[in-house]
């Protein structure tokens, strides 16, 4: 039957056209969100190209003198961080932060001070881009864990893919994307020689994220061999244990949130 409505004696168009646009609407929200995740796709492909290109120029003279390395070291996100990353900040974002955010009241001290292009801001973003992957990687494998039924009916309601993603996906695996999120959190923390690359290793403690600063690992890398006697080599030893009961403490309770899942998925 065509649907149409009859209105004063007369005919009025069939609902047709607003169906119409309706599903143009809907087809052009999943062609934005295609678009949004392809563009965010490429950008990471884009960064590890970048990565890959910068160590092999660097490299170039020593590997042409030496010959093959043995295997990669995991540093090379610090030396990448050092050599390029912190001077990009030093010369863009960082001036940006400082001139646009350091005299606002409350969050002014956070961007105060000279633009080192090291620091905590620098640290925090390269401990980010090495942790992503890891993420990426538990996230994906929760959201296929939720039940298609539940994908298919939203679908079956006329939900757009973005709406499915945030109205089905997200709140049936949030507990899963928490948990991969400390695991990641706990795999930061234990971070040592990307993050003393870039940090500073300064040991003070400042307001400012710009600031040069350090961590519990990359103060016991940097100073314990150069610890002298007993009570040096205990407080280095004492860090070490404060880092492994936080770090336990993140991942028992990343832990803890995937078995939450697991048992919602059995």
């Amino acid at each position: 039957m065509a649907d149409i409505a009859i209105q004063e004696g007369g005919l009025i168009a069939p609902a047709a056209g607003s169906r119409a646009k309706v599903l143009d609407r809907m087809r052009l929200g999943d062609a934005a969100f295609r678009q949004l995740t392809r563009a965010a796709a490429i950008g990471v492909l884009v960064l590890l190209s970048a990565v890959i290109f910068s160590l092999i120029k660097g490299s170039i003279p020593a590997l042409k003198t030496f010959g093959l390395l043995a295997g990669i070291p995991s540093i090379i996100y610090g030396i990448w961080g050092l050599f390029v990353f912190a001077p990009f900040l030093q010369e863009t974002l960082q001036p940006f932060l400082i001139g646009t955010l350091g005299n606002l009241p409350f969050i002014g001290p956070l961007f105060g001070g000279p633009p080192y292009g090291i620091g905590m801001l620098t640290a925090g973003l390269i401990l980010a881009i090495m942790v992503l992957p890891f993420v990426t990687a538990i996230s994906r494998d929760v959201f296929e864990a939720v039940p298609a039924v539940l994908k298919e009916a939203a679908y079956g309601l006329g939900c757009t893919t973005w709406e499915v993603t945030r109205n089905v996906v997200l709140p049936y695996a949030r507990v899963g994307v928490i948990g991969g999120i400390m695991l990641a959190l706990g795999r930061a923390l234990g971070e040592t020689m990307a993050v003393t690359f870039v940090i500073g290793n300064a040991h003070r403690i400042s307001a400012s994220l710009l600031a040069p600063g350090t961590t519990i690992s990359a103060t016991i890398a940097n100073e314990f061999t150069e610890a002298v006697g007993d009570l040096y080599t205990s407080a280095l030893i004492a860090l070490g244990l404060i880092l492994f009961v936080i770090t336990f403490i993140v991942l028992a309770i990343a832990r803890y949130l995937l078995l939450r899942i697991e048992r919602r998925i059995g």
